[in-house]
């Protein structure tokens, strides 16, 4: 047995062996086919107890109270919870009293998944119960849970709360703190909901690369990586529109994607680096006609989680009811500084960047300084839904330049919060136009800029083909469901967000110990206490570790002999 292990892991895994020597299997193959589940039990009970005189539920423990012959506890399944009333005499029929006395006392523990047969019933305090008449094991827990103490106001005390430890092992998370499911139920919920919405316009549903040879379709840092078989170097995807674009092409009117894209950048509160986007093409349409889309779909959503469009974000109740604030890029700066950019050149933006305070570095051109200036000082303006239109060419190589507007092209962004969840463009469909655009960005990127475009030759042939007039929209779920559940961190919204590598807690071998001169009989115990090296032995109390020893070798029951004091005093040395 791992030295490792704490002692109630120790005690979970003797537990485990007993099971076993009874003839009983703790981790069985047959299936156990329920029939009811704890929300249903104890909403409809009360209406219908007639329908509740044969359930069969199964679900962890989760709290336990023993009362000799009959007990107590609570089964939590993926609803809820149950309470659940076992009697010695009921689950045992027989003289065999093993299944109560042993098995349920004594072997089994909070954590452990049972099945459980009987009726439903009220207690004489009211409580809605189910009537053990079966019991079967169905998982045995080596590792305890957390203990998490709610008062009946609802009130949490020793609660998993850190959040490091909460993303890391979101598996734990959301047994001990079931509240948090709703979040991700929700965010079922957001994309179920824009899914049937683009469903019902006839769109379809399709899948693109994520191993792609050129990293296009956005402005962004990528993730490479190597094929060995064609040996030939991939990027995983910063995007799929081209290739979405390249299917409107060959002659669908309008498909969209829901998919994982990876980009090599920051963390922080709202950017991971892989994430869920939307992606959608609508051939014959502007972005103009996907505005009124925008707000259709978003006012679904809404309704969708919470029955109404109106939304509690922090201190805010955000109406996703259209139609939604515009403003041009230029003119939202203009109005939150009162700075007109729109005939600045490179060389004036960066000196306005200079005197507005904001970080810029050689490798940015006039619509990255520009777009800097934005998201400085006018991005946290934006609460209510707004779009930002009619982006700085330089911003935008795939989108089409403005029909009334030189140096612009037909673009909005949508921000929500005072951040930007959606970005939407009137394609750009000219092959030639095209070309230009990505040569421009090949020259940022030898200026050193590392999220320029890349050159796709591929998707310019398919342009050259013909592809018709058409309007194209990205969604950040992420920051969507963030919205949506009144969350401020993206790492909330994901199950199982990017994490440093966790860090091991070094555990000396026996032999560190030993050369301590702690005696080999020893070490386990000393491992027991807590003590995994020799530093942190050194680190602890001398006499405290020599009353412990003594307590330990008494609780244990072992049959070794107490080292003196003296001898103790000098591993401290």
């Amino acid at each position: 047995m791992s030295i490792a292990l704490s002692e109630q892991e120790i005690l979970r895994r003797e537990s485990l062996q007993q099971l076993r020597a009874l003839g009983i299997n703790p981790y069985p193959a047959e299936a156990f086919d329920v029939n009811a589940w704890a929300q249903d039990i104890t909403d409809n009970f009360n209406n219908k107890p007639e329908a509740y005189q044969n359930v069969v539920i199964a679900g962890r423990i989760m709290t336990r109270r023993i009362m000799g012959s009959a007990s107590f506890a609570e089964l939590q399944d993926s609803t809820g919870r149950v309470q659940i009333y076992l009697k010695r005499d009921d689950i045992c029929p027989g003289e065999d009293k093993t299944l109560y006395n042993t098995v349920f006392k004594k072997l089994l523990d909070i954590g452990d998944y049972i099945g459980v047969k009987g009726y439903v019933f009220l207690t004489q305090t009211g409580e809605i119960s189910v009537h053990v008449r079966e019991l079967i094991v169905l998982s045995k827990s080596l590792k305890p849970l957390p203990v998490v103490k709610r008062e009946e106001d609802g009130t949490i005390h020793d609660g998993f709360t850190d959040p490091e430890l909460r993303y890391r092992q979101r598996y734990v998370d959301l047994t001990v703190n079931p509240d948090y499911k709703q979040i991700f139920i929700n965010r079922s919920k957001v994309i179920s909901s824009m899914r049937s919405y683009f469903n019902a316009q006839g769109w379809m549903e399709v899948e693109t690369p994520i191993l792609q040879p050129v990293h296009g379709g956005a402005a962004a840092r990528p993730f490479a990586t190597h094929h060995n078989t064609l040996d030939m170097p991939l990027f995983l995807r910063i995007a799929n529109e081209l290739y979405l674009k390249r299917l409107i092409v060959a002659g669908f009117d309008g498909v969209y994607e829901f998919g994982k894209m990876f980009r090599n950048e920051g963390m922080d509160r709202t950017h991971n680096p892989e994430f869920t986007a939307m992606e959608i093409y609508v051939a014959y349409k502007d972005y103009i006609w996907m505005m009124k889309m925008v707000e259709e779909c978003l006012e679904t959503v809404a309704k969708a989680v919470h029955g109404i469009p109106v939304v509690q974000v922090g201190n805010n109740e955000i109406n996703f009811a259209g139609p939604y604030e515009k403003l041009s890029m230029y003119d939202s700066i203009l109005k939150y500084t009162g700075i007109d950019v729109s005939a600045m050149d490179e060389a004036a933006l960066r000196e306005t960047c200079k005197e507005l305070a904001i970080e810029v570095n050689p490798t940015m051109g006039k619509g990255k300084l520009i777009d800097e200036i934005f998201s400085a000082k006018v991005e946290a303006h934006l609460i209510q839904p707004t779009y930002i239109t009619d982006y700085p060419i330089e911003m935008t190589p795939l989108a089409k330049k403005h029909r009334t507007k030189d140096g612009l092209v037909e673009r909005f962004e949508l921000f929500v919060n005072g951040k930007e969840i959606a970005n939407a463009y009137s394609e750009l469909n000219d092959p030639i136009d095209q070309r230009e655009r990505l040569e421009e960005q090949l020259i940022l990127a030898g200026r050193g800029d590392d999220e320029a475009m890349a050159m796709d030759d591929d998707f310019l042939r398919a342009l050259e083909y013909g592809m018709p007039p058409t309007s194209g929209l990205g969604i950040g779920i992420d920051r969507l469901v963030m919205l949506m559940t009144n969350q401020s961190t993206i790492q909330e919204v994901l199950f199982f967000p990017q994490m440093r590598p966790e860090k091991k807690a070094k555990v000396a071998t026996a032999d560190d110990f030993i050369n301590a001169g702690v005696p080999a009989e020893w070490v386990p115990v000393l491992n027991k206490m807590g003590f995994n090296t020799v530093e942190e032995l050194k680190a602890g109390n001398p006499n405290k570790v020599f009353n412990d020893l003594g307590g330990m070798r008494k609780k244990l029951k072992l049959d070794i002999t107490m080292p003196a004091k003296e001898v103790v005093m000098a591993w401290f040395e």
